[in-house]
């Protein structure tokens, strides 16, 4: 461990471990405490584990952040691996970077499990909810304050499972138990290529010359593997090693990053969020907002000293991060389900954040994932209120006019919205327009200029969200009421409200956390998080940047958000405009196509369905029929064989040796009961037996012998 690190395992160990006991005490006893006593003692045992949580990670935070000296915190529990000269133990370190990840998702997490109470307040599966919530959470503080691969990857598959379960919570209803699945399966696909990075990564480790060592400079640890990388021979062997004439450094961070993209829902491993909708929305607000698709992006920031070494692999996150956030962007503009536009959103902003740590901006990248953590649990939080206010109705064409029924939940949504567009002085406008201007500066690309147009794709895909978010207010919050005029929707209880007006507050203020300079005012949040990145910088590189040109690019950005909210207000505010409403009947061919394109997401799932669901089912058929017709057949067949070989060897035995055994005995047997006639206990029958033996001895000696 490096100088000045503080160890106290007691003390950081607790802060995953406390969920872990609510999951086991509410998943083992919560069925009978929810049968014989009260709901409450469920809830009040997740919430308090995970505010708890919370409570230590702030101290954590303020130690590193009070305390120069302190570099990281570390907890050593036992050691889960030893072989050889390789010894990987489970772990957790809390260093600055992991210490604002810890923050967020024990500080959103504890919110939306305090959501939850009013939200599941009438499910029968309670119980195994707030358990499921609970071990979430444990998950996913495991994969960020693991101190090595290993310990990361327990959580990473750990995140997986929770979504499975808590996305197929409602599992009797078919379509949410295959969205479950789906999710399942893609992130599968994406953790095989996280599983080839690290073995990759360990294999060229390993190669490298290390005196006596085994294993060379193989290690799993993240700070072990970051200090041997700054000896200047060792990061010169390291990255001219190469595999299929590919440099093996650029191999590893793909083969990561792919799993990154399963993770994080990037194209083309995105297509499971979206169906992640049908579980109950504060899954959905936990998943997009706190905890497994963030985990992605802060696994690129973990590893920024192998990333920084290739720039095509930097290239490539950012190239994916930017066809990500403009494709996730145009789908979301004719999107009528308020959760699949908001997912559509998540996947839209979790490009720009690919964008941020691709391009080399680490800090921009991770502040835009705090700001996107607060403004987008509660966009899903208010669509949770909205949706249980209009009797579980999801269609927004089904909605409008709600401001007035819902007030406190109208005000959450709209600044939200503020937030997400990138509006000044917001908390999005000041992480997205980072990001932004680091995108243009940039020259760790492949090619010099490359940034400038990840930059132009950005920018346009910033103009998408403020379109389609104000699309969705305009649609739901204003205008006559669509939906069953029977049923008037009313505002939910002060619980829900409560959560989502405080997440619309830090929604409005985070970003001050992390103002450019050219404000003349410090980057609290960069300057927070510049040591973890130090090792980095010396590889990374930008332009010199002007103020004027930081300026000049903020305004194009507020520029554009601005007149995507206009152009959304125009043609869906108080539902006046025919325009909406004539796309859906309009006889030109192009624009019919185009409409029918996005509106069916570019058909992506159906192309899966054609070509990789299509092959793996005829796959399984043909696996199926192999088994049955020639794998059962050989079996059979041998068994037959087996069975013919049984019957002749049992008939040899039993009429081969068994007879001739058996004859055998038959004849001492009739030879003895012929004998035993001799004994009959009679003196003259003995004598005449004895004088008729002596006779035959005479006859026989004379015909023979003489």
């Amino acid at each position: 461990m490096a100088h000045g690190m503080y160890y106290n395992s007691l003390y950081l160990a607790l802060i995953p471990l406390l969920p872990l006991l609510g999951a086991i005490i509410n998943g083992l006893s919560g069925a009978a405490i929810q049968a014989r006593l009260d709901k409450s003692v469920i809830h009040v045992t997740a919430v308090a584990t995970v505010v708890l949580s919370f409570v230590l990670s702030s101290i954590g935070f303020a130690k590193l952040a009070l305390d120069p000296s302190v570099t990281a915190i570390h907890a050593h529990a036992w050691t889960f691996l030893a072989i050889g000269r390789l010894t990987v133990d489970a772990a957790f370190i809390m260093d600055r970077l992991s210490a604002v990840m810890c923050l967020v998702v024990t500080f959103v997490g504890s919110l939306i499990h305090i959501y939850s109470i009013g939200y599941m307040k009438n499910d029968p599966g309670y119980w195994r909810f707030f358990a499921y919530l609970n071990l979430f959470m444990f998950s996913m503080l495991v994969l960020v304050l693991g101190d090595n691969f290993l310990i990361m990857f327990m959580g990473w598959e750990g995140v997986g499972l929770c979504s499975y379960l808590l996305i197929g919570f409602w599992y009797k209803d078919i379509n949410n138990a295959r969205a479950g699945m789906k999710a399942f399966i893609v992130n599968r696909v994406g953790d095989f290529g996280f599983v080839i990075g690290i073995f990759l990564l360990f294999w060229t480790l390993a190669s490298l010359p290390s005196g006596s060592s085994p294993v060379g400079h193989a290690s799993l640890v993240f700070h072990e593997i970051e200090a041997t990388l700054m000896n200047p021979a060792i990061r010169q062997a390291f990255t001219g090693n190469t595999l299929f004439h590919i440099p093996a450094i650029t191999l590893i961070c793909i083969a990561l990053f792919v799993g990154a993209m399963g993770k994080s829902a990037q194209i083309p491993l995105y297509v499971w969020l979206p169906d992640a909708m049908a579980g109950p929305t504060p899954v959905s607000a936990l998943i997009h907002a706190a905890t497994m698709v963030t985990a992605g992006v802060y696994m690129v920031a973990r590893l920024h000293f192998l990333f920084s070494l290739s720039s095509a692999a930097m290239t490539w996150v950012a190239i994916f991060g930017a066809v990500t956030a403009i494709f996730a962007a145009v789908i979301g503009f004719f999107q009528h389900d308020i959760k699949k536009v908001l997912a559509y959103s998540t996947i839209s902003q979790l490009g720009f954040m690919f964008i941020g740590v691709g391009v080399g901006a680490y800090s921009a990248g991770i502040f835009h994932l705090v700001t996107h953590a607060f403004f987008k649990s509660c966009l899903f939080l208010c669509a949770g209120s909205v949706i249980m206010g209009c009797r579980h109705e999801q269609d927004m064409r089904k909605m409008g006019g709600l401001s007035i029924f819902m007030p406190r939940t109208n005000l959450a949504y709209l600044m939200a919205c503020f937030a997400v567009s990138g509006f000044p002085f917001f908390s999005g406008f000041f992480s997205k327009d980072e990001i932004l201007y680091q995108a243009f500066i940039t020259r760790n690309m492949l090619y010099p200029r490359l940034g400038i147009f990840i930059w132009g794709i950005a920018v346009l895909a910033a103009f998408g969200t403020a379109y389609y978010m104000f699309r969705s207010y305009f649609m739901i919050f204003t205008g006559p009421y669509q939906g069953d005029q029977s049923h008037i929707p009313e505002e939910q209880s002060q619980t829900i409200t409560f959560v989502i007006l405080l997440l619309a507050f830090f929604s409005a203020v985070a970003g001050f956390l992390g103002m450019p300079e050219i404000f003349g005012v410090p980057n609290l949040f960069q300057d927070f998080l510049n040591p973890v990145f130090e090792s980095s910088k010396p590889y990374l590189h930008f332009a010199h940047g002007s103020l004027s040109l930081e300026w000049l690019l903020m305004g194009m950005s507020v520029i554009l958000a601005l007149a995507g909210a206009f152009i959304a207000s125009r043609l869906y505010k108080d539902a006046v405009h025919p325009l909406p409403e004539k796309l859906l009947f309009l006889e030109n061919k192009i624009i019919r196509l185009a409409y029918d394109l996005i509106y069916h997401k570019f058909y992506i799932d159906e192309l899966y369905q054609r070509t990789a669901v299509r092959l793996v089912m005829t796959l399984k058929n043909i696996s199926n029929w192999t088994d049955q017709h020639i794998i059962d057949a050989l079996v059979n067949f041998a068994a037959l064989i087996g069975k013919l070989m049984g019957n002749a060897a049992g008939t040899a035995d039993a009429k081969g040796v068994d007879g001739i055994v058996n004859a055998a005995a038959d004849m001492v047997f009739t030879a003895g009961s012929g004998l035993v006639k001799i004994q009959t206990g009679r003196l003259r029958h003995y004598l005449g037996v004895a004088l008729a033996g002596g006779g035959i001895l005479v006859i026989g000696n004379y015909i023979f012998f003489t």
